[in-house]
């Protein structure tokens, strides 16, 4: 089956809540496509959706040209996790798979070998409610993948990883669509994305705001902009922007220079004996291009914190 989401002008209300306003994308095969939003951008019920969990009031949803509740054995067409808190206290790891194999008229050895995938085989026969919320992501992704989907979806996968719990699942993440799978993955780590997704799905207030790769939204949000790390940031805002330029404090000894090149930089930088250690092409992080992206579809912004006093 062939592994391709296609998603079209998906709309969809709550009583009077406008949940998605013509959402349409592609997730493509060979790709791990991030899916990102401010809360309330529709993510998860695009999710929901997709999976037949939820009916649009307008609009497709397609899962390999058919649409979810149109597939036969679907585990064996898509994979997903959207909750991992949605499984059985009682049940062992492996019970709860062999439930649902069984469901699916899979082989129970399916079930060791996905154990295995995850690193949960020592942990098989523990009853499912004693796991961390990293062991509990684990065991839905094992679940997801009992099937060999061409397709896999996963809702915010990275919750509740440790260290090297993280490094497991980029990596495998990769590992994924590296074998031809479309891999969507729904997340607000964006430190995370940066290292895995390969494209990315930006959604705000019902509909996609974004659809490009991660390496273009960073350049885009990058610019021509100059980065210059310094211990008298106040000092250097002050010369180059006086000289022109303008310029953003990004952290406590870095600032950005927009309208100058390195060199002009520096060159007014030494003229006014101002110290720096550091004048490089400023190179955004996934993060500060979401945030820029988003600036405008958040529905829910506190005020700045004020400052704390004692």
């Amino acid at each position: 089956m062939e592994a391709t989401i296609e998603v079209s002008g998906l709309r969809k209300r709550f009583g009077r809540t406008v949940a998605l306003d013509g959402m349409t994308f592609s997730v493509r095969p060979g790709l791990v496509t991030g899916f990102v939003g401010p809360n309330g951008a529709g993510k998860s019920t695009t999710m929901r959706v997709i999976l037949g969990l939820d009916a649009a009031d307008e609009g497709a949803a397609l899962i390999g040209g058919k649409p979810y509740r149109g597939l036969r054995h679907p585990l064996s067409h898509v994979g997903s996790l959207l909750d991992a808190a949605a499984l059985h206290p009682g049940r062992s790891a492996r019970g709860h798979l062999l439930w649902l194999a069984h469901s699916q008229g899979m082989a129970a050895r399916r079930v060791d070998e996905v154990l295995d995938l995850v690193g949960l085989t020592s942990a098989a026969r523990r009853k499912a409610g004693g796991y961390s919320l990293g062991m509990r992501q684990r065991l839905g992704i094992a679940a997801a993948l009992l099937g060999d989907p061409a397709t896999v979806m996963l809702d915010e996968p990275f919750n509740g990883m440790d260290p090297e719990g993280i490094v497991w699942i980029r990596g495998f993440l990769r590992s994924l669509a590296a074998q031809g799978r479309a891999v969507l993955v729904s997340s607000h780590l964006m430190s995370e994305l940066q290292d895995t997704a390969d494209h990315l799905i930006a959604a705000g207030r019902g509909k996609v705001i974004a659809d490009t790769s991660v390496a273009g939204l960073i350049g885009a949000a990058s610019g021509n902009r100059v980065a210059v790390r310094t211990a008298a940031p106040q000092d250097t805002m002050r010369v180059l922007a006086g000289a022109g330029a303008t310029v953003a404090a990004i952290g406590r000894d870095t600032i950005t220079v927009s309208g100058f090149a390195p060199d002009r930089v520096v060159a007014l930088l030494n003229g006014a004996a101002v110290p720096f250690s550091e004048v490089s092409a400023h190179r955004a992080s996934l993060e500060e291009a979401y945030m820029e992206l988003t600036r405008d579809a958040v529905e829910f912004r506190a005020p700045a914190s004020p400052e704390v006093t004692r």
